[in-house]
C-alpha cells in the first residue's frame, strides 16, 4: 500500500511538472551565472554586441540611470567590465533627451552606431561614428529616421543595421508604433547611413494574431544574413507587459517570413527575468551561439545570456 501511494504521488508530481512551461526551447539554455550586467548599475537594456575573433567582445548598452549609451568589454563574452558612457544624452536637443537602443557595426575601420533618441512623447533614430568605439560623434544634429507614416504613430526605434557588400547599401530593420512599446517592424535602406529610404510595403513583419505569445506586438529585432536566407530574432508580446523571444527567417529579409516551430525560444524564468524577456542580440563564436537579452523583474531590467552549443540552430 505504501509503495502504491508513493507511486501515485510521483505520477502526480510528474504530471504537474509536465504542465510547467519551459524557460527555453530549440536547444537554447540560460547561462547559469545570469544576469551578467546590471545590478548596482541599475537598469541596463537593449544592447548590441561585437565579437572580435572570440577574444575581445564589446557590448554597447542602454544605461537608463545615465540616460546614455555605454560600452562594456569582455574577453570571453560572459564576464563584463563596468559600463562607461560612450554616447551621452543631449538636453539641448529637441529629440534626444534620452539615448538608447543602439546597434553598432564596424565598417572601413570605423564604428557606426544607429540609436534611438527619445523625448517624453516621441522617438527617432540617430547616427554617430567613432574611431575607437569609446567616444562617438554624432553624424547629424537631426535624426536620420523619423515617424512620418500612419503605422509608425509617434515612434521609430530599436534599429538593427547591416552592411550588404553585394548591394553596397546599409539595410535597416526598425520598430514603429507606440512610444512605450512599438507595434511592428519596418525596413529601410541607405547608401551613406544618413539618408534612408523606407520600404513602400512597410511594415514587413507584423504580429501573428493566431499565436498567443506574440498576438499583440512584434518588435526590436536583430537580423543576420546567412548563406541562403535572413535569420531574425525578435520580441513577441502577448500583451504590453509580457514579452518573449522568437526566431523567424526570410529569403530576402523582407517578405514571406517563416516562424520557428518551437517559438518562443526564450521565456521568463523564476528570478531576475520573471516578468518578461526582451531585445535579443545573438552572436556566433567558435563554440556555438551566445544570445544576449534583457530580463525584467518588476521594474528592473538586466542583461542575461542564453547559450546554444551547436552552430546549427536547426532552422
Amino acid at each position: 500500500m505504501k509503495l502504491f501511494f508513493c507511486s501515485l504521488l510521483l505520477a502526480i508530481l510528474c504530471a504537474c511538472g509536465s504542465n510547467t512551461p519551459a524557460e527555453t526551447s530549440g536547444g537554447w539554455k540560460k547561462y547559469e551565472h545570469n544576469p551578467v550586467l546590471g545590478g548596482k548599475f541599475g537598469t541596463i537594456f537593449d544592447i548590441s554586441v561585437i565579437n572580435k575573433n572570440d577574444s575581445a567582445y564589446q557590448m554597447f548598452c542602454s544605461w537608463r540611470p545615465e540616460r546614455s549609451i555605454a560600452l562594456s568589454e569582455s574577453a570571453d563574452g560572459l564576464k563584463w567590465s563596468d559600463p562607461v558612457v560612450c554616447l551621452p544624452y543631449d538636453d539641448s536637443s529637441k529629440w534626444e533627451r534620452d539615448v538608447n537602443r543602439p546597434v553598432v557595426l564596424i565598417k572601413d575601420g570605423r564604428y557606426h552606431m544607429w540609436y534611438t533618441g527619445e523625448t517624453d512623447s516621441a522617438s527617432s533614430i540617430g547616427y554617430a561614428t567613432s574611431t575607437d568605439g569609446k567616444h562617438f560623434t554624432k553624424a547629424s544634429p537631426k535624426p536620420v529616421l523619423i515617424a512620418d507614416l500612419p503605422w509608425e504613430k509617434n515612434a521609430v526605434q530599436c534599429p538593427h543595421v547591416a552592411w550588404d557588400e553585394n548591394e553596397n547599401i546599409f539595410k535597416m530593420w526598425y520598430s514603429g508604433g507606440e512610444q512605450y512599446e512599438p507595434d511592428a517592424i519596418g525596413y529601410a535602406t541607405s547608401k551613406d547611413g544618413l539618408t534612408w529610404t523606407k520600404y513602400p510595403g512597410n511594415p514587413i513583419f507584423r504580429p501573428d494574431t493566431k499565436k498567443e505569445w506574440e498576438k499583440a506586438k512584434v518588435t526590436a529585432c536583430q537580423v543576420i544574413k546567412r548563406q541562403d536566407d535572413y535569420l531574425m530574432f525578435y520580441i513577441g508580446f502577448k500583451n504590453v507587459d509580457f514579452a518573449q523571444i522568437g526566431m523567424a527567417r526570410s529569403k530576402d529579409g523582407i517578405s514571406n517570413w517563416e516562424r520557428f516551430k518551437d517559438n518562443p525560444i526564450i521565456q521568463p524564468g523564476n528570478g531576475w527575468d520573471s516578468s518578461a524577456v526582451y531585445k535579443p542580440y545573438a552572436i556566433q563564436n567558435k563554440n556555438g551561439w551566445l544570445l544576449y537579452y534583457n530580463g525584467r523583474r518588476n521594474d528592473k531590467e538586466q542583461i542575461g545570456i542564453a547559450i546554444h552549443e551547436d552552430k546549427d540552430l536547426g532552422f
